[in-house]
């Protein structure tokens, strides 16, 4: 989110497997949608986990060219993925249109996704989650972070959790390694916004929370 494709390290193991699956090379994640057994039509409507699965196969695609900052330079796809496995393993969400929506809350922000074709093939739900995590990259950037403070009370409780997981998953890459071209003080500076947009998301997910609060306690940031 307001990270970037590549201003951030990235978990170097996701949903519990190496880079190579929770990367999703292109002879997996990045198959096109025939190779999914998806129609060319648009989106089949099945089971909950056909639908996780579909959204990993978006978004593994729409960010296929994308590279995190860490020194291993590994694919972004394993941030939208990391957020949906803590949601689902550490905050117990089973919500399918939270977890796609995690998956894909960086497709509009980052890449030529629209929010119509969000809706198009995952629904007006998801869209509208996927809206509400969005940043506006045509507004400058201090301006785009100070509406995340602003608007984090009033997100919808599916777009605060989706925000938690997202920050817990960026925090906690920021404590593994520092991205290339970051000082110390910029690290120390998200950590101090994130504390400030995280107050916003409070009352959401005790674990979430939690474990956030543990981070910031760590780098002696006030919250």
């Amino acid at each position: 989110m307001e990270l970037g494709p590549a201003s951030a390290c990235a978990a170097s193991v996701a949903l519990g497997a190496g880079c190579e699956a929770a990367g999703m090379s292109s002879a997996a994640a990045g198959m096109g949608s025939e190779a999914a057994g998806v129609s060319s039509e648009g989106p089949a409507v099945g089971s909950e986990m056909a639908r996780l699965l579909e959204a990993v196969d978006f978004a593994a695609r729409k960010h296929k060219e994308q590279r995190r900052l860490d020194p291993e330079g590994t694919p972004y796809i394993n941030h939208p993925i990391g957020v949906a496995r803590i949601l689902a393993h550490e905050a117990g969400v089973t919500d399918i249109v939270v977890l796609q929506a995690a998956l894909l809350h960086d497709t509009v922000e980052d890449t030529d996704t629209t929010f119509s074709e969000i809706e198009e093939w995952f629904g007006a739900e998801v869209r509208r989650v996927v809206e509400e995590v969005t940043d506006d990259k045509t507004l400058p950037k201090m301006e785009r972070k100070r509406l995340q403070i602003e608007r984090a009370p009033v997100c919808s409780r599916r777009a605060k959790l989706v925000k938690l997981a997202d920050k817990l998953h960026n925090l906690r890459d920021l404590n593994r390694c520092t991205p290339r071209g970051w000082s110390a003080e910029r690290v120390q500076e998200y950590f101090r916004w994130a504390a400030r947009v995280v107050s916003g998301l409070r009352g959401t997910s005790a674990a979430l929370e939690g474990a956030l609060q543990r981070l910031f306690e760590e780098r002696g940031v006030a919250t």
